[in-house]
């Protein structure tokens, strides 16, 4: 699933300055801007290009290694809660994930096709319902 705009709304990712990024992304620009650090400072500092950090913040390249959250984490010098968001954040940050349902509940496979055929039309407030139903049901699952 990958995160687009369409038609001035956010479907899938968040929006900032007019461009789609993951959650990290957007964890990656709030903790930046906080400390006045360029994207182009930031690459330098971790040895990477800029073009990959940004490709990373929107959504354009995989999850990053877990080598390169470290580095992201020690980077910003973080306390131990927000470490464990940004790796949080890294893990939910793929934006291109497969679903595999065989051997599941039929249940599961409408979902997951469901979800894939809807997500890119659903409003940011639908998401966040999803998000919080998924949660509870999860939480009530013991999962």
């Amino acid at each position: 699933m990958r995160a687009t705009v369409e038609r001035g709304r956010s479907t899938c990712g968040f929006v900032k300055e007019g461009r789609t990024v993951t959650p990290l992304g957007a964890k990656i620009r709030e903790l930046r801007a906080k400390r006045g650090v360029s994207l182009k400072e930031m690459a330098a500092a971790l040895s990477v290009s800029s073009a990959y950090l940004s490709a990373l913040e929107h959504g354009k390249r995989g999850k990053p290694t877990w080598f390169l959250v470290q580095r992201i984490i020690t980077y910003f010098n973080v306390i131990w809660d927000e470490a464990e968001e940004i790796q949080r954040l890294a893990e939910l940050s793929d934006p291109r994930i497969t679903i595999d349902t065989a051997g599941m509940h039929p249940k599961a496979t409408e979902l997951a096709n469901q979800l894939s055929l809807k997500i890119n039309v659903l409003s940011e407030d639908s998401l966040v319902t999803l998000l919080h139903q998924l949660r509870v049901s999860a939480a009530k699952d013991d999962v």
